[in-house]
């Protein structure tokens, strides 16, 4: 397995935390762990980021029944879902259907599992095998569990009206360059979201960013900035947005099963004053969105009210969101 790639290395060296970053990337791995499997196969929702044709990086989630993740063997991760033909993604993970071999397709994905703040990134080539996906893997690390929130989740009946597009329903897809105000409101009360990124090279690469609501500050209908807290110290996101600052952002809809899909450029700010002015930051990242796209129904997935985490920091002008 490779390496930190240059551009984790140079923020490495920027944030002084190159030793701990050493420390750290023990827990970078190139298979998959027996625990680690299990912990797969009880998870209904996998998030995957990568590139499309056009070179937009998007972010998005597949979702099943515990079980529709699999591991035939360490090195392979089998998805037993496939994205909607109104997935952003849908071009590059789907099969051509004409009898070629598709090209695979260089993703990131993160499973989380809520309820106990358990988290695993895994990184690899997708290719559409059947009626679901099969990645074959170049990194796999678990993650802290650090401001993710606990959720529960329940799945509707699959002939629940609000899912079931076979009698004449249609999905609703909404395309658009910037934030309405009802898409502006969901990010600033959002306390998660998911972002994709991807290196120079293309290996692409998705994790989590979590925090109270309001830690995702709107700065105008096609400008975003959240800060970043203290890490890992490995910086694989940040890393990326080094050397390529395309990026992409997943905001689920927890109660809805609706999906709010955000592709631009994203950058580090590092000055100190900025960066003080906002609790618990270590550094801010602020992100020009390009394109944004907002399916409704994509998932059966429906998950309860937040718990915080103890971790969070307290965002600015709002009362604390702790239990």
């Amino acid at each position: 397995m490779d390496s930190y790639h240059r551009g984790e290395i140079a923020v490495q060296d920027r944030a002084g935390l190159t030793r701990q970053a050493g420390s750290a990337g023990r827990a970078l791995k190139d298979s998959i762990p027996e625990v680690a499997a299990a912990f797969l196969a009880g998870q209904p929702m996998l998030v995957l980021g990568g590139t499309d044709r056009a070179g937009r990086v998007w972010a998005t989630q597949l979702t099943g029944e515990p079980g529709f993740l699999t591991t035939p063997d360490p090195r392979t991760l089998r998805v037993g879902a496939l994205p909607l033909p109104e997935d952003p993604l849908a071009g590059v993970l789907l099969g051509t259907g004409v009898g070629e071999a598709p090209a695979p397709a260089r993703v990131g994905a993160i499973a989380i599992e809520p309820a106990t703040r358990r988290r695993m990134r895994i990184n690899g080539r997708s290719v559409q095998d059947g009626a679901g996906l099969r990645i074959d893997l170049d990194q796999v690390v678990s993650n802290c569990p650090k401001y993710l929130q606990t959720r529960d989740y329940r799945l509707l009946p699959a002939d629940d009206p609000r899912t079931d597009l076979t009698a004449g329903n249609r999905r609703s897809v909404t395309d658009s360059t910037s934030l309405s105000p009802a898409q502006q409101q969901a990010l600033r009360s959002a306390d998660t979201f998911f972002i994709a990124t991807a290196s120079d090279q293309g290996d692409a690469d998705a994790s989590h960013r979590g925090g109270n609501p309001g830690f995702v500050e709107v700065l105008s209908p096609t400008r975003l900035r959240w800060p970043d807290y203290l890490g890992n110290s490995m910086f694989l996101t940040l890393g990326n947005l080094e050397i390529n600052p395309a990026a992409g952002i997943l905001l689920p809809g927890w109660e809805t099963g609706s999906t709010l899909h955000l592709t631009g450029a994203a950058r580090t700010v590092w000055d100190a004053a900025e960066i003080a002015r906002v609790p618990g930051a270590q550094r801010l990242v602020e992100f020009e969105i390009a394109a944004v796209r907002e399916i409704m129904a994509t998932s059966r997935l429906r998950w309860s009210q937040p718990g915080y985490s103890r971790f969070n920091p307290p965002v600015a002008g709002r009362p604390s969101d702790r239990p």
